[in-house]
């Protein structure tokens, strides 16, 4: 059998870990099996198994890639010229929001309050989003509102706090809308 390269190994990591993302989406995080990921991706179970020891693995690394969507589209934001002040990052992120991402979230939230390994991926990645929201909002302040960078930094904190949270319910409502509702949109 020939071997993959890293790239395609890299390529069908992803393609597993978008089947994955569209059944937790769906069926739920805890009624989404192997078997559901393997039909949805069109892939072996062993080549399910190849990339990823389990579900929970699985699981952990959907976490982790939907944070490093949001992590480049927030670093192309600070290194702008102009960055957006904090109404327009927190529209665009909003309007970036995928509906069934959204759900996962959500999912993976309530998994991180009865699993250890969820809980700090949900702990990192709500740490890191913060700071680069905390990054986005400082830029903002330096590059367009001409602020001194040590107060900048010390007045964005606050700005990304909330940023953050009306975020948050954004993800929240979004998870919670109906398939009808969201083509209703």
């Amino acid at each position: 059998m020939p071997r993959l390269t890293d790239a395609r190994k890299e390529l069908r990591r992803t393609q597993i870990a978008e089947a994955a993302v569209r059944c937790f989406s769906r069926n739920g995080l805890e009624r989404t099996s192997i078997a559901d990921i393997t039909a949805e991706s069109g892939l072996s179970t062993g080549s399910i198994y190849a990339h990823y020891r389990n579900k929970a693995d699985l699981v952990r690394a959907t976490a982790r890639q939907m944070l490093a969507k949001r992590a480049d589209v927030l670093a192309a934001y600070a290194a702008g010229d102009a960055p957006p002040d904090p109404d327009e990052l927190l529209r665009r992120l909003i309007a970036a929001i995928n509906p069934a991402e959204a759900r996962v979230g959500v999912q993976t939230w309530g998994e991180a309050t009865t699993d250890a390994a969820i809980h700090d991926i949900v702990v990192d990645a709500t740490d890191r989003m913060r700071a680069m929201l905390h990054d986005c909002v400082t830029a903002w302040l330096v590059k367009v509102e001409h602020r001194e960078p040590a107060r900048a930094r010390e007045h964005a904190t606050p700005i990304a706090h909330q940023v953050m949270a009306r975020y948050q319910a954004e993800l929240l409502y979004t998870a919670l809308r109906t398939p009808a509702e969201e083509t209703a949109s």
